[in-house]
């Protein structure tokens, strides 16, 4: 198990939570004299898993990373399609008056990322994407949704809520754990809904080449070798198609490249936004 996917091993700023297009965002802000770049995690997630990644760029990067809908501490929704996380995105850069800058998106974020580009073109000024492609579906990719109906939602620990999630059918419980927090009964629960969870996945299954050509903004992709969501020949065609894009593969690691490989996703992402035109 590799760093960020135990316990946050990096101290969290203070999360702020406002109400952005009626809605009750909550996102945190690493803070320091860097490149503000907006992060976005994938489902699952919150923006807490980038506190590795913040870290590692103090003084470089300043990272911005909010809880995406139905996840974290920002509320739940009833509409989970690719429309609503885009505008959410957008709503979020304005209210806060950045834009354009960089976004780094890691797999379900990273379609965002690149449709946020591709809407409003005006708020990216460059793309890092991690370990997700313009399609996400069969038979392209093999297994695009992971079916998690009625998984465990807690447990009395977080390693007996970590066991359960295992049992359940997770090969590796940790990257859900980072969404886990106590409760009031002195007990650990999940900060997000299994069936929500499923609406976002369904939401982000299609074909988005169109989205993915739309943008001229400089792109990085990030691609695991062995992770299963972003194949060697749809990462070449990405990069062969869409000018101004380049790719990094990372020997040896699985979907969640920052986590397997912290100190090269930084390093790899520190040398790109030094090099991308300032906004």
């Amino acid at each position: 198990m590799s760093e960020a996917r135990g316990p946050h091993p990096h101290p969290l700023p203070e999360a702020s939570t406002e109400l952005i297009a009626g809605r009750r965002v909550s996102w945190l802000d690493f803070g320091g004299d860097g490149v503000p770049l907006l992060a976005l995690h994938g489902t699952f997630g919150r923006g807490a898993i980038f506190a590795g990644l913040a870290a590692r760029l103090t003084g470089r990067v300043r990272i911005i990373a909010p809880d995406q809908r139905g996840h974290g501490h920002s509320a739940r929704a009833g509409d989970y399609g690719r429309d609503a996380f885009v505008e959410d995105a957008a709503a979020f850069l304005r209210r806060r008056g950045l834009g354009p800058v960089p976004v780094f998106g890691h797999s379900l974020g990273g379609v965002t990322a690149y449709q946020l580009a591709a809407r409003h073109p005006e708020l990216v000024s460059a793309l890092v994407i991690e370990d997700v492609g313009p399609v996400m579906r069969r038979p392209e990719v093999e297994h695009p949704v992971l079916d998690v109906r009625g998984w465990p939602r807690g447990a009395a620990s977080r390693a007996a809520l970590g066991a359960a999630i295992e049992a359940a059918g997770a090969p590796d419980s940790g990257y859900f754990l980072q969404s886990a927090e106590p409760d009031a009964d002195g007990g650990w629960r999940l900060l997000f809904d299994w069936t929500d969870m499923m609406a976002v996945q369904r939401g982000g299954v299609g074909d988005w080449w169109a989205d993915w050509l739309a943008s001229r903004v400089p792109a990085l992709v990030l691609r695991g070798t062995e992770s299963g969501l972003l194949p060697a020949g749809l990462a070449r065609a990405m990069t062969e198609l869409r000018p101004r894009t380049r790719k990094i593969e990372f020997q040896g690691a699985g979907h969640w490249i920052h986590d397997d490989d912290p100190d090269g996703v930084a390093a790899a992402l520190a040398r790109f936004l030094a090099a991308a035109p300032a906004a």
